[in-house]
């Protein structure tokens, strides 16, 4: 789908209608401007409370503070580089 928009002096752009409906945009709603060499793509940012419980984490790493999680990451991936 392609739709035109005209950027006012201010640098603002108001989303076409069919585009907000399409990524389902609301008010308040935030978007990422991706500038790909002479283009930009637009998205919607993800909402990561939607994405709780999606990923299956075993019994025995719930919990885990995220400062353990990052430096188990950082040194297995170091050890796995040698």
């Amino acid at each position: 789908m392609d739709e035109r928009a005209r950027l006012t002096s201010k640098g603002q752009v108001t989303i076409p209608k069919r585009v907000r409906d399409a990524l389902d945009l609301h008010a308040g709603d935030e978007v990422v401007f991706r500038v790909e060499r002479t283009r930009a793509v637009v998205t919607k940012t993800a909402d990561f409370l939607e994405l709780a419980g999606s990923v299956a984490v075993p019994a025995g790493k719930r919990g885990t503070a995220w400062d353990d999680v990052l430096r188990r990451t950082r040194t297995e991936r170091a050890k796995s580089r040698h």
